[in-house]
């Protein structure tokens, strides 16, 4: 992993805190639509908290809009997971999302696609638990699957976006995104975190989706 010097990290948490901050301010109307959206379409609470594994592995409650059924079952996902980590091909349609996920709402499932559904995230990166880029922050059962070999990835912030994020996303396997976010800690820098904020926006626009 790069060690980053003391200066280069402080540029990045400023980043981090003016642009989560401009653009919380900025989308605050759209998001309070979105919310209302999700209430009136679904039953629950339109935001959704979950404990996820941070840095150096301790666990912080990550905040997205709400996308899913309330009270379901999360073994689908597991499944899943488990396959792909022994290696099996798990696609369908080019894709490695659950494939026809029935516990995902009508509005969720279009959330997802947009990744619009991540964007109360920008509260984890102002509070300090995310950084705006980073790995994926993985749920503590998906930490505890995970080859010894990438343990390295909890080094860092997870990030609201990164480099497996802009690089295909859903149309890759968890052992993809897990190789990406070491290849990620190798070349971390000023000028990486950039290029990956600049390739974010048109990721979303083309819907690449998020599981």
């Amino acid at each position: 992993m790069r060690r980053l010097p003391g200066w280069e990290m402080a540029v990045l948490r400023a980043l981090d805190v003016a642009l989560s901050a401009a653009a919380l301010a900025v989308l605050a109307l759209p998001m309070l639509v979105t919310a209302g959206v999700i209430r009136l379409t679904s039953r629950g609470p339109a935001l959704f908290r979950q404990r996820r594994v941070g840095q150096d592995g301790k666990p912080f409650i990550l905040y997205k809009f709400r996308t899913m059924r309330e009270g379901c079952s999360d073994e689908p996902l597991r499944e899943l997971i488990e396959r792909e980590l022994r290696g099996e091909d798990t696609s369908a349609d080019g894709s490695f999302k659950l494939h026809g996920d029935q516990r995902v709402t009508a509005i969720g499932a279009w959330l997802r696609r947009t990744s619009l559904d991540e964007l109360p995230q920008l509260l984890n990166v102002l509070g300090g638990d995310m950084a705006l880029v980073g790995p994926r922050p993985c749920l503590e059962w998906e930490a505890a699957m995970f080859p010894p070999e990438y343990a390295a990835r909890t080094a860092v912030k997870p990030g609201l976006t990164g480099l497996w994020q802009v690089s295909g996303r859903s149309r890759l396997s968890t052992l993809d995104m897990l190789r990406l976010d070491l290849e990620y800690l190798r070349c971390r820098s000023l000028p990486t975190d950039l290029r990956i904020l600049a390739r974010t926006l048109p990721s979303m626009l083309r819907g690449d989706g998020a599981r």
